[in-house]
C-alpha cells in the first residue's frame, strides 16, 4: 500500500474510494517514465553521491557522473506502455 501512496503523491495513480474504487494511472502510460516511477518509490536508487577526495577522486566521479547520467537517459526513454508491451501479462504486480 506505501508504494501505492508514493505513486499517488508524485501524481503517477489517481484512488478513487467505494465500491468501484481502487488505483488508476493519473496519466497515459507512454507518459509515465521508468525514472518518475523510481523517483517517488526509491529515490536512493538513482541518487548520485560519490566523493571526488583523494588523487583519483575527480576522475572517479567524473567516470561515475558519466554512467549515472546514461542510467538517467536509458530510465527517461523507458514508458510505462513499454514496459506494458513487453511483458506477457497486462497485470503488474506491486
Amino acid at each position: 500500500m506505501q508504494i501505492l501512496n508514493d505513486l499517488r503523491r508524485a501524481g503517477l495513480v489517481d484512488s478513487r474510494r467505494g465500491s468501484n474504487g481502487g488505483y488508476l494511472l493519473a496519466r497515459p502510460a507512454k507518459s509515465i517514465t521508468l525514472q518518475q516511477i523510481v523517483i517517488a518509490v526509491d529515490p536512493a536508487l538513482i541518487q548520485f553521491s560519490v566523493s571526488s577526495e583523494g588523487e583519483s577522486g575527480p576522475a572517479v566521479r567524473a567516470a561515475w557522473r558519466t554512467v549515472a547520467d546514461g542510467l538517467e537517459q536509458q530510465m527517461q526513454a523507458i514508458t510505462l506502455d513499454v514496459l506494458a508491451q513487453q511483458s506477457s501479462s497486462p497485470m503488474f504486480y506491486i
